[in-house]
């Protein structure tokens, strides 16, 4: 038995599929594939999945990533190739490794939002108003008792860095969030939170983690 990582993207129609219909699929398509899986024992055996880090409801991403346990005599490639021909259009396998780093070393996410407005010229000045403020201050649904609550959270110390300029009538945010088990900033909250406080209806948006990094910006593997 080995262990191998098989990192992935999600994009298009596909990033409306939530984490837990992703294993699922991913479960189907390593099943048709007929790929040689480990399974757990007991009365419900079933496969070992890892994913790294579960991902907001429409947003894209490039590196998602899910371990496995592999038993049997099959290469990496092989693998690769025999997913591709079961995995739905928008989930593509881009590659797959063995001797990888525990999820637990992701500190950082890179993503790529894109806006347009009527006028992106004043969003822009208004985004980056936001975003260089020192409080960024989100409003979170959470539950006291029985009741339900808004609780105001600062979002800025969850931003590492970030560019924003205009390019071909969208404005591009790249941004660096954090991530991992520690300190996690979900992506669709910052969004609502940026156009909340810049008061102005957008026309157009989209949201795609880029890459993934340790503490020392260290691409993860």
């Amino acid at each position: 038995m080995r262990e191998v990582r098989l990192v992935f993207s999600k994009t298009d129609r596909c990033k409306y599929i939530s984490h837990l219909d992703i294993n699922r699929c991913m479960s189907r398509a390593l099943s048709r594939a007929e790929i040689p899986l480990w399974f757990t024992e007991g009365f419900n055996p079933h496969p070992y999945m890892s994913f790294s880090l579960p991902l907001s409801l429409g947003v894209e991403s490039l590196c998602e990533s899910v371990d496995l346990r592999i038993t049997g005599d099959i290469s990496n490639e092989e693998i690769k190739n025999r997913m591709n021909e079961m995995l739905p259009t928008g989930i593509r396998i881009v590659d797959v490794y063995d001797d990888f780093r525990d999820c637990s070393e992701i500190a950082f996410s890179d993503y790529v939002y894109k806006f347009e407005f009527k006028d992106n010229e004043a969003a822009l000045k208004k985004i980056n108003d936001v975003l260089s403020s020192d409080e960024i201050m989100a409003e979170k649904k959470a539950k006291k008792g029985k009741r339900r609550i808004v609780k105001e959270t600062n979002l800025k110390p969850f931003i590492d860095k970030y560019n924003i300029s205009i390019r071909n009538g969208e404005i591009i945010l790249n941004i660096r969030l954090a991530a991992g088990s520690e300190k996690n900033l979900n992506t669709t909250l910052l969004f609502d939170t940026i156009i909340r406080l810049i008061d102005m209806d957008f026309e157009w948006r989209s949201i795609s983690r880029i890459a993934l990094l340790d503490i020392n910006y260290k691409i993860f593997r």
